[in-house]
């Protein structure tokens, strides 16, 4: 099933981002839910028309000259309008000092307060990509994700039909498993999958008649990794006698998930027949695609030429 929403605490970005906290809300688990963050200008000019508490304020140079030449009324009030608002965080950007008065507030309305010592549009670049992958839409599917030639291949089929065993053997090849039974994908962007797998069973592999395997203790640390961008889809199917299979490679095929089309091939398997080989070749032929030379349409080209010379 597809999740629609999620969130990350808080304390998980400060450690993230090694923030200094200046005031934290006691016994209170603070969520952050939205992906967007906000230079607060207007809200402390007093405008609100458009302004999201649920997204985390940062407060740059800009923003703190403005309230730092404020008349101290005025600017009293304009911490009190902004705060009462209960921005889910406030951080301050370049190492900025900070009012007592605004810290005070802060306290008043348990808005957690941070500071970094990183420019603004850096950090703000940063933080927006962190939430873009702690905050992804989401799905599970049942296969194994490997990378192969630095191309994530995502291995689906019928339980049994080898996913497993052909994951065992690309890594005895010098390839990493990312996933085994269970792969995680995060829509991380308009164009970006992410594989991974679910932690309990990350670096592991259920071989058939052996048991639970640990990749990484057995083959090392380089045989296993954390995440990859899928890349090319493997739909593992038994070999049907009869059945026509493409043999060209002309038409791409492409399986849509969250919206984004990933190209997919089916391999027949039948006894015999060394999937390893066959995936190591169709990850590097899709590398070749993805770089502009399309073997299948070249060896077409040839092949028309070839027929209207002679005819």
């Amino acid at each position: 099933m597809e999740n629609t929403e999620y969130s990350v605490r808080l304390d998980v970005l400060i450690d993230e981002f090694k923030l200094e906290t200046i005031y934290l809300p006691p016994e209170k688990e603070v969520l952050v839910t939205l992906t967007e963050v906000d230079r607060p200008g207007l809200a402390l000019s007093g405008f609100f028309g458009y302004f999201k508490p649920n997204r985390i304020q940062i407060i740059g140079n800009g923003e703190h000259s403005f309230i730092e030449n404020l008349p101290p009324d005025k600017r009293k009030k304009s911490y009190n309008d902004f705060l009462e608002k209960n921005p889910v965080a406030v951080i301050f950007s370049t190492g900025l000092d900070i009012d007592e008065v605004f810290i005070e507030y802060c306290k008043k309305y348990e808005v957690p307060l941070l500071r970094t010592q990183r420019h603004t549009s850096e950090f703000m670049a940063a933080m927006i990509a962190s939430l873009c992958l702690h905050l992804a839409p989401r799905l599970t599917r049942h296969g194994v994700f490997v990378e192969v030639y630095g191309e994530g291949l995502l291995i689906l089929g019928d339980s049994g039909v080898g996913k497993s065993e052909t994951a065992i053997e690309l890594v005895k090849r010098g390839h990493r498993l990312i996933a085994d039974d269970a792969v995680e994908i995060k829509k991380v962007s308009a164009k970006t999958l992410l594989g991974s797998a679910p932690e309990v069973l990350r670096h592991y592999v259920e071989l058939r008649g052996i048991g639970i395997v640990d990749v990484k203790r057995i083959f090392g640390m380089g045989a296993v990794k954390d995440t990859e961008k899928v890349d090319l889809i493997i739909n593992l199917e038994p070999w049907v006698q009869g059945k026509m299979y493409d043999r060209l490679g002309l038409e791409t095929e492409y399986i849509d998930i969250m919206g984004i089309n990933i190209p997919c091939l089916t391999i027949p398997v039948k006894p015999g027949r060394n999937l390893a080989i066959i995936l190591e070749i169709a990850a590097m032929n899709n590398r070749q695609k993805k770089m502009g030379y399309n073997t299948a349409q070249e060896f077409n080209d040839r092949l028309m030429e070839s027929m209207n010379m002679n005819s």
